[in-house]
């Protein structure tokens, strides 16, 4: 019983390599009415084809090419269950939180104190922040945009 059914598992894969075998033949001779064949294009085509990038004054810069992003954190800010108050001058509301081009966050209270945040990353940040609506050459002229 056991040697008869290992002779068919065998003979059955056997059939199967043969019409896969008989399939690609079928295909490499068969003209496919249906598909039409590529046409090669003539080259001045492709150099009159548009390119698909902006020019270089519509582009924005990337996440590499700035210092970082902030936002305005008006609320309490809860990390870990814990309001976060500054070390600086105890307020607990009205940040500034920037996200660092190494996926650092930090945080900034009204008086100007900075403090990294160790319980919040960039994934906690792009969750939170909206899109990026300005770039700003200068960090003072986005504390100025953001309110600060």
């Amino acid at each position: 019983m056991f040697f008869r059914r290992a002779r068919e598992d065998r003979a059955f894969r056997e059939a199967q390599r043969a019409g896969y075998e008989l399939l690609l033949r079928l295909q490499a001779t068969q003209p496919w009415t249906d598909c039409p064949e590529p046409t090669p294009q003539d080259p001045v085509a492709e150099e009159a084809a548009v390119p698909d990038c902006l020019p270089p004054e519509l582009r924005l810069p990337s996440r590499q090419e700035v210092a970082g992003v902030m936002m305005r954190w008006l609320q309490p800010l809860l990390v870990d269950g814990e309001v976060r108050t500054c070390p600086g001058c105890g307020v607990y509301r009205d940040w500034i939180v920037f996200c660092m081009r190494d996926d650092s966050v930090w945080l900034r209270c009204r008086a100007g104190h900075e403090t990294k945040e160790p319980g919040l990353d960039a994934a906690w940040f792009n969750r939170n922040s909206g899109p990026v609506d300005r770039f700003h050459p200068t960090l003072e002229e986005g504390l100025r945009h953001l309110g600060h």
